[in-house]
């Protein structure tokens, strides 16, 4: 059984930052890939970024690269999202994913965290 908690959004302006963290709990969570999907009322799910479970390998979507980094601390179980220069597009729920298996991507069907809203006001 794997558990994703994810903590850290909130209220911020435009052009203002937030660090996003999920902690996972429940099998080993080094060899994981793990990331981040957001969704907007009225919209659908997107892919934001992941990271291969040594960390060498980042990936970002279009929209975010350049603002938002991704990082990850084995040691502490946790998986990060640094958003810089946010803007009111990136309102959204932010969802943590992490992969069911050490062979497999976030994109196939990963275990899902509950979720954190973030709000940038314009």
């Amino acid at each position: 059984q794997v558990q994703l908690v994810e903590s850290g959004g909130g209220l911020v302006q435009a052009g203002g930052s937030l660090r996003l963290s999920c902690v996972a709990s429940g099998r080993t969570f080094s060899r994981y890939a793990m990331g981040w999907f957001r969704q907007a009322p009225g919209k659908e799910r997107e892919f934001v970024a992941a990271i291969s479970w040594s960390g060498p390998n980042v990936y970002y979507a279009d929209s975010v690269k350049g603002r938002f980094t991704i990082s990850r601390d084995n040691a502490k179980n946790t998986v990060y999202l640094q958003m810089n220069s946010l803007k009111p597009e990136d309102t959204a729920v932010y969802y943590c994913a992490a992969a069911r298996r050490t062979t497999t991507s976030i994109y196939d069907n990963p275990y899902w965290g509950q979720g954190t809203q973030v709000t940038v006001s314009s």
